[in-house]
């Protein structure tokens, strides 16, 4: 383990807090050729598991059928620690950070991608939950699911 994990590393308890509130996170594929593809994502944390909703077709879909070894990372800049620095290369930054690794596989299950879609709807805009899911749109959603095989995080403060 690096030293900084060792230092500033986060607990298992800490890190589900953190991605329950978090808003954006970051997913990684590999394209054919080897090369990562890295895009921003809604997503929701849920028994363990992370979920992305999105179109059902296009490049990390098409990554993920290829390869299902993925990269999730989340984090957040609370603020720049600047008192009494006199120094540019001494200023800090306070924050927090969760990198996963794991496999993604599609929901196809109609009951199951409402779960998740309801949960995304309660995290995202919780005015609107309760209401129905149309279910064309259900069955039109692609649902990532991210089973965590590793997962760490940090903070400095």
């Amino acid at each position: 383990m690096q030293a900084r994990m060792k230092k500033y590393g986060i607990s298992r308890n800490e890190i589900d807090t953190f991605l329950d509130s978090v808003l954006v996170g970051r997913l990684s594929t590999c394209n054919e050729d080897g090369y990562p593809y890295t895009v921003p994502v809604h997503f929701v944390y849920e028994d363990g598991k992370i979920y992305i909703h999105g179109l059902p077709q296009g490049k990390k879909l098409d990554n993920l059928k290829a390869n299902d070894k993925v990269c999730f990372e989340a984090d957040q800049m609370i603020s720049l620690i600047e008192d009494g620095v006199e120094a540019p290369c001494d200023i800090n930054t306070e924050y927090i950070s969760v990198i996963a690794f794991g496999k993604a596989g599609l929901l196809t299950e109609v009951t199951q991608k409402c779960q998740i879609l309801n949960k995304v709807v309660q995290k995202y805009t919780p005015r609107l939950q309760g209401r129905p899911l149309p279910e064309n749109m259900v069955k039109g959603t692609a649902i990532i699911e991210i089973e965590i095989m590793e997962i760490t995080g940090k903070h400095y403060q």
